[in-house]
């Protein structure tokens, strides 16, 4: 039995309990314009009012070419550096980039080729865990639940770490590099852990090899047999590079900056981040969009039809199909309007990736892309928006992990992986820059009402 479940509010019923908070907890949604009160942190637009100032990286719903705005382009830039330009740089040259560019976001400026070979090598020297820790801990309590699984990791490395509580910039900055290599290895060998004790398969712990990248390490460990293919790497490289960071003001990452303004240590910081994006409206969101893809494949006859794909669209909409809540899952963004970049460039890799695997993956492909092509317009022509919609990354990134032989327990996992690197700079921008707790302020609303003794309560 739960611990709750041996109290008195058994007798009562939780149900009746859960009424009486919904009534006593509900604020009329008018006292809300009526206080001039943000909703969520963001003004009427839909936009995020200002909370802090930060080096490490923006998005903008457009993109600026010599003073003009350009329509239709959303920019993401790293150090003031645009994506498109990081990516395309990398990429003409034969690199990986997760390595480089998180150098970019810790350092500020790109690594020359001596400096990368060393942070490379420090990576791969830090990408291990203490003596019998994944015994101890990893497989200890395995779970379906990999992100709960992998706070407790985080928080139980804390216990390792005789200078845990030590907030000196350089302790954190030696701290979030540990983090960033063992990311990899403590999400795999829980999936792992998983797999075997919880569903009966077999159970493969590889060691990390230092000589690979860390997108090629994540593939070796996940695999019986090691293997991959170039493209596959490569794919997987990119979606951790644009996953690695999105602005200060992502749910994540401003969990990651309010928590270090209380003082508190790195790994309560980093498990407090991972509890922000494992939410469904966050990290989650990319399993939303391959169950909802799974759900059309089996409503749709004809998946090569625009006609029945586009009806299945307008039944989603209606919250006449899928899980009736009315979203397009993979659509729409918080800042951009007509074009997510991360998106763009992303699908470029995963069309690459579905022609490799074959005519069903590439078949596949041309279904997400014709879903992606239709559900904007339908989304303008049934819903008043304030500004363009387009497909996000969480789109494309479940239907990749999915070539990639990543099951859906590591879909969310795969993300932090990336956003740890995100989470450790603004981590350290909070600690030089702030001594000041963040403390935004609430109005109370509530009727006075008079002390009764308990003798008189109904």
């Amino acid at each position: 039995m739960l611990f709750m479940e041996k109290t008195n509010f058994k007798s009562i019923g939780y149900q009746k309990l859960a009424q009486q908070c919904q009534d006593i907890y509900k604020i009329n949604m008018h006292n809300y314009s009526k206080y001039n009160v943000n909703i969520g942190l963001r003004d009427v637009d839909g936009k995020g009012v200002l909370a802090g100032l930060t080096t490490i990286s923006t998005i903008y719903p457009e993109k600026k070419l010599n003073g003009k705005i350009v329509s239709g382009m959303g920019e993401l830039r790293y150090r003031g550096i645009d994506i498109n330009e990081l990516v395309s740089g990398f990429v003409s040259e034969g690199r990986f980039g997760f390595e480089e560019v998180t150098y970019l976001l810790l350092f500020g400026k790109l690594p020359n080729q001596g400096k990368l070979a060393d942070f490379r090598q420090l990576l791969a020297e830090n990408r291990t865990l203490p003596t019998n820790f994944v015994r101890d801990v990893v497989m200890k309590a395995p779970s379906c639940d990999l992100m709960n699984n992998l706070a407790r990791s985080i928080l139980t490395l804390a216990c390792y770490d005789k200078n845990a509580d030590d907030t000196s910039i350089e302790n954190v900055l030696k701290q979030s590099i540990r983090l960033i290599s063992v990311f990899p290895l403590l999400t795999v060998y829980a999936y792992h852990a998983y797999n075997h004790y919880t569903l009966g398969d077999s159970m493969y712990i590889h060691r990390p090899d230092e000589n690979l990248s860390t997108a090629e390490t994540i593939l070796t460990m996940l695999r019986p047999n090691k293997k991959y293919t170039k493209q596959e790497a490569q794919t997987l490289d990119m979606s951790l590079v644009l996953h690695m960071e999105h602005g200060g003001g992502n749910n994540s990452t401003f969990t990651t900056r309010v928590v270090t303004s209380s003082g508190t240590d790195t790994y309560s910081t980093i498990a407090a981040a991972l509890g922000s994006l494992k939410g469904p409206k966050h990290g989650g969101a990319n399993i939303k969009v391959t169950n909802m893809m799974e759900d059309l494949k089996q409503s749709v006859q004809d998946l090569t039809n625009e006609q029945e794909v586009k009806k299945y669209l307008e039944a989603v909409l209606a919250k006449k199909a899928f899980d009736q809540k009315g979203l397009i899952y993979g659509f729409g963004h918080a800042v951009y309007g007509d074009n997510d970049p991360r998106a763009s460039i992303f699908k470029r890799y995963v069309e690459k990736l579905a022609e490799e695997k074959g005519p069903e993956e590439k078949a596949e492909f041309d279904l997400y892309a014709l879903v992606e092509r239709l559900a904007p317009r339908i989304i303008g022509e049934k819903r008043k928006i304030y500004k363009g919609v387009s497909a996000n990354i969480d789109f494309f990134s479940g239907f990749v992990y999915n070539m990639l032989g990543l099951p859906k327990e590591l879909y969310t996992p795969m993300f932090a992986v990336a956003r740890i690197v995100g989470w450790s700079a603004h981590r350290l921008e909070e600690l030089i820059n702030s001594n000041k707790i963040m403390r935004p302020a609430y109005m109370e609303i509530t009727e006075d009402q008079d002390y009764t003794t308990l003798q008189k309560r109904n």
